[in-house]
């Protein structure tokens, strides 16, 4: 089980999953990874993936449950969440297979990439969000699976 902690007044909000990012905002938001990993995005910063399902960025969501589950291929006690905060920018609705400006957003102004969800793009059907410029996120914290506990406030369940 994961759960977010109280991080009190000051914290980037969590805004919920469902909500479309209005532009310019600074949001919470969670990115799964190995705990190898999770130390070296904190020492140098992310590193865009070079492909995906909405083209290069840095791949984030506001969905505590989904970033969890990343990586898909290790156990769960080798995984870590970083909370992040995201300075969104201009944001891209992609709420559909085959959208124009799936990959290409970027190419057309905009800094991030949001998929709704259960909107058909990403198989779980939970949100996902693409940040192109890794300088628009700053880690702020890093959450570890917990055998017992509460769920926090932004955890959705679909």
């Amino acid at each position: 089980m994961w759960a977010e902690d109280d991080l009190g007044a000051g914290a980037p909000p969590c805004l919920q999953s469902y909500i479309e990012p209005v532009d310019g905002e600074v949001y919470r938001m969670y990115h799964g990874t190995s705990r190898q990993a999770a130390e070296k995005i904190k020492v140098s910063g992310f590193k865009p993936s070079s492909k995906g399902m909405l083209g290069p960025g840095v791949y984030l969501s506001r969905d505590l449950e989904k970033a969890s589950r990343y990586p898909l291929d290790l156990p769960e006690n080798q995984r870590v969440v970083l909370r992040v905060k995201v300075n969104v920018g201009r944001v891209k609705k992609i709420d559909c297979q085959d959208h124009p400006l799936q990959k290409t957003w970027h190419d057309h102004g905009y800094d991030t990439a949001w998929c709704p969800p259960k909107c058909g793009m990403v198989p779980s059907g939970l949100e996902e969000d693409c940040v192109w410029d890794p300088k628009r996120i700053a880690v702020i914290g890093e959450i570890r699976p917990k055998t017992q506990g509460a769920r926090g406030a932004c955890h959705e369940r679909y």
